[in-house]
Parts: C-alpha cells; sequence; structure tokens
C-alpha cells in the first residue's frame, strides 16, 4: 500500500494520548487551532506595536499595549467561533472565515482604542485606526501561513477509505489527489465486489461488512462513500460502524453534479431534505454584477497600468511579434467576442496547436499538459504560471464582453461540443475573467467537469458567490494549480 500518510509509530503515540486527541478526525483540527492560534497572537503583537510606534508612544507603553491586544485577539477570536469549524472547508482554507475574522477586528478595536488612551498617547485614534486595519491584514495573511505550513505535514493527512468502486469513486480518488490542500490520502477501495481498474489501482481493503476490522487494522482516519453499489442496509451499517470508531464519515449524494448551492432543511416528517430552488437572474441582480464588473475592472486597469507596460516591454525584448493574442470566443446568448490576452508563444507558433494548447481539455479527454512547450516563450511561461497574460481580458469586462467571474470562455472548437440542453445554460452569464474552473485547477480541470461547474455557478448564482470565488482565486493562482 503506498501512500504519504503518517508511520504508524506516530499514530500510535498520537493515540496514546486520550486527552489530547478526542477523536482520529480531530487531532488534526488541534494543531490547525493552535498553529491559527499563535498567527492571531504574532499577527496582532505586531500590528500594534507598528501603529504604536507610528503614533509616537513610547516603548515601555507600546510593548504593554501589544502585549495586551495580542492576548485578546485569540480570545475574541475563539468567541466569534473562529477556531470552532473542524470541517474540510476549514482545513483547506481561511476564506469562509473572513466575515468572522472582520468582527473579531472591528470588536478588538474597542479595546484598542481604551489602551490607547489609557496610555496617554496624544492621539489614540490613529493607534485605533492603523492598528485594526494592520491587524486585519496580519492576521489574516499569518492564518494563511499557518493553513499551508499543516498542508505541507504529511502526518497531518489523513487515511481516507473510499466506499465505492464506480467511475465517480474514480473522479473522487483524482479529485482528492489533486487538491492536496484538504489533507486527505486515499488508501484503499471497501466494497463487496472487485472493484473498478479506473480507481487509480487502490487496494481493496475488504467488504462492508468488514469495515469495522477494516478501520481498525488499517488505521483509516476518515470515509467517503461514493455511489456504492451496497444495499440500503448495508451503507447505514457502514455509517454506524464509523460513527462507533469515531471516524468521520460523508456521502457523495446521488445527482452530485447538479447540488451546488442546495440548501438543507431539518426534516420533513423525519426525512432530511436537500432543497433546490429555482435558478434566477433578475434584472436587479444582472445590473448589480455589471456595475460591480465595471467599476472592480476600470480600477484594476489604473491600478495594473505599469505591470502591463512592464509586462509588454518584457515580451517585446524576447521575441518578436504583437504583445497581444487575440482569439474568438463564445460569450452569453452564444454571441462571439475577441478575447485578448497577452502574448505568451512565439509569434511564427502554429494557429491550430496555440487553439488546442490553449484550451483546457477536449472533450475526447486528452488532456494537453506540456509544462515545457517549446512555442511558449521565457516570459509567457511566467505569465501562464502566474495567469498574468490573462489581466489584458479585464478591457474585456469593460467593454461588456465579459464578467470578474463567470463559466469559463471556450474557443469555438470547443462550442462545439456542447450538444446537450443543459449545456446551454452557461452562456445565461458573461464568461468570467476567473470562475469555478480557475479555483478548482485550471487545466487539471476535465472538460466535461468544467461544464459540470459552470452549470452549478449560473444555476445557484449569487453576489455572494462571486466575491467568494474572488477570494478563492488569488490563493488558487499563487499555489499555480493547474497552470500550464
Amino acid at each position: 500500500m503506498s501512500t504519504t500518510a503518517a508511520p504508524v509509530q506516530t499514530r500510535a503515540i498520537l493515540r496514546a494520548e486520550p486527552d489530547l486527541v478526542p477523536a482520529r478526525g480531530g487531532r488534526r483540527a488541534i494543531v490547525l487551532h493552535r498553529l491559527l492560534a499563535l498567527a492571531d497572537f504574532c499577527g496582532a503583537f505586531v500590528a500594534v506595536l507598528i501603529a504604536s510606534t507610528i503614533a509616537g508612544m513610547s516603548a515601555p507603553d507600546a510593548a504593554v499595549v501589544s502585549s495586551a491586544c495580542a492576548l485578546l485577539m485569540p480570545v475574541l477570536a475563539f468567541c466569534s467561533g473562529l477556531y470552532a469549524a473542524d470541517d474540510l472547508r476549514a482545513w483547506a482554507t481561511g476564506v469562509p472565515d473572513l466575515k468572522r475574522l472582520l468582527f473579531a477586528t472591528l470588536v478588538f478595536s474597542w479595546p484598542l482604542f481604551a489602551l490607547a488612551s489609557g496610555s496617554g498617547v496624544q492621539h489614540p485614534g490613529v493607534i485605533t485606526v492603523i492598528g485594526t486595519i494592520l491587524v486585519l491584514l496580519l492576521v489574516a495573511s499569518g492564518r494563511a501561513v499557518a493553513r499551508a505550513i499543516a498542508h505541507r505535514s504529511d502526518v497531518l493527512r489523513e487515511r481516507t477509505a473510499i466506499v465505492g468502486s464506480g467511475l465517480v469513486a474514480a473522479e473522487l480518488v483524482q479529485t482528492l489527489r489533486l487538491h492536496r490542500e484538504f489533507g486527505l490520502e486515499p488508501v484503499g477501495v471497501v466494497e463487496d465486489a472487485e472493484h473498478h481498474r479506473s480507481v487509480h489501482e487502490l487496494p481493496r481493503l475488504g467488504s462492508l461488512d468488514e469495515l469495522s476490522q477494516v478501520l481498525r487494522r488499517d488505521e483509516v482516519d476518515r470515509v467517503i462513500i461514493a455511489f456504492s453499489r451496497a444495499s440500503h442496509t448495508q451503507l447505514l451499517k457502514a455509517i454506524r460502524a464509523c460513527r462507533d470508531a469515531r471516524v468521520p464519515v460523508h456521502v457523495v449524494p446521488r445527482l452530485f453534479e447538479f447540488l451546488d448551492g442546495a440548501r438543507a432543511l431539518d426534516h420533513v416528517g423525519g426525512m432530511p431534505l436537500l432543497s433546490l430552488g429555482v435558478p434566477r437572474l433578475p434584472r436587479a441582480a444582472r445590473a448589480t454584477k455589471r456595475a460591480l464588473d465595471t467599476v472592480a475592472a476600470g480600477a484594476g486597469l489604473v491600478v495594473c497600468a505599469p505591470l502591463f507596460a512592464a509586462i509588454a516591454i518584457a515580451i517585446k525584448l524576447e521575441s518578436r511579434g504583437p504583445v497581444f493574442f487575440r482569439q474568438v470566443r463564445g460569450g452569453r446568448g452564444g454571441r462571439s467576442f475577441e478575447l485578448v490576452k497577452f502574448r505568451s508563444m512565439y509569434a511564427d507558433a502554429d494557429d491550430r496547436k496555440a487553439e488546442l494548447q490553449d484550451a483546457n481539455e477536449m472533450p475526447g479527454g486528452v488532456m494537453f499538459k506540456i509544462r515545457r512547450d517549446p512555442r511558449i516563450t521565457g516570459v509567457g511561461r511566467v505569465l501562464r504560471r502566474f495567469s498574468l497574460d490573462e489581466l489584458p481580458q479585464l478591457w474585456n469586462v469593460v467593454r461588456g464582453d465579459m464578467s470578474l467571474v463567470g463559466p469559463r470562455p471556450l474557443v469555438l472548437t470547443e462550442t462545439e461540443w456542447l450538444d446537450e440542453d443543459w449545456h446551454a445554460r452557461r452562456s445565461d452569464l458573461r464568461p468570467g475573467l476567473t470562475g469555478p474552473w480557475q479555483v478548482y485547477g485550471r487545466s487539471d480541470v476535465p472538460f466535461q467537469a468544467m461544464l459540470r461547474f459552470d452549470y452549478q455557478y449560473v444555476a445557484g448564482w449569487s453576489l455572494a458567490r462571486d466575491l467568494e470565488i474572488l477570494c478563492f482565486t488569488l490563493p488558487a493562482v499563487l499555489a499555480g494549480r493547474g497552470a500550464y
């Protein structure tokens, strides 16, 4: 069995401390919470110390005020629920915690003002304003670093058993291996029958009736049920076995392709339900989205003007040809438009190959992951690595061809493969500079999965969803997932 999970000896030590580790799935949450608390403490201390120095506070007073604030910040974070979430999403990213962090920071400003006033400094308001802004920035950055440290620890990766062996299970395994930030390492399949070869050659750990023994023998930390052939009674028994062993269990629901944005009801006559609302794109929502696009993209063009000039000079110095690459793409309502990017290939590159290389994946299943394509310039590799070649599309956003967030703008050869009725829904909104396909792995996302992401996005669109994707985009770009 080949995994990157922790050694057995390390796990035995962890399990030998029941007071420290309340459950298998909780031990890494404890580590993460401690790292986050340290980030909160250090971020608050440094932020207030900088603000106090700027405001002219004496060194002893600045040290006292900074220390008091550093001790206060983890308390406020705890009261705001910033250490409460132990789910997979909270482990992978801190974006969902931004609202709580903002609330904790606003509350933090009041005791900061009181401490600054008590120190006798001439302008306590200056310390409060500067300190609050710095606390938000430094604590958020520190929390991102804390998660990055936790994600790199093999000891904290959880051994995950997959119940099921079909194509959905295979897609699940591929997703877990691609998105290592969730910290799940697939170690085997639990299924009564021989499993499908497409499950990446994972070993069969046993049958569902043997799940209790499998959990102990293979030191399984988490179980995911993905469309097993087992009966309803067998699956209920499997879930009970996981709960008895205090192992977290997840279930991939049927029709999962269309459940993005689903909301849970408590029960109807004792039966839990997932409620899917009717997709609506009212004029007010469209107008709000367009206003946000125009203002943000216009501001982005102004702020990025020096960067644009530097990139243009670098492109011209390295190779002959135009600065910009232009290509016709499919837009909203089936209308086409000319997309603008920084040129990342030599000007004499074969047009057809360039088009295929730029495409995410053709529906036939062939991925174009050529990391050292000789047609890509040295500057182009850097631009693609950090998605800087996409920045001129801000002009497409201002023009109204695109949106900041939306479905992926497809090349015309790809639009020919959209042969199902639900595919047409993706053109209800303008294509986006970023979107679910960007967040979930860019070129690593298969074509059909990308279409599903786009449908889910359009069907469940909201302004909050757009803001969430924008927040997720920067970490995804910096991590370089799917950049080819």
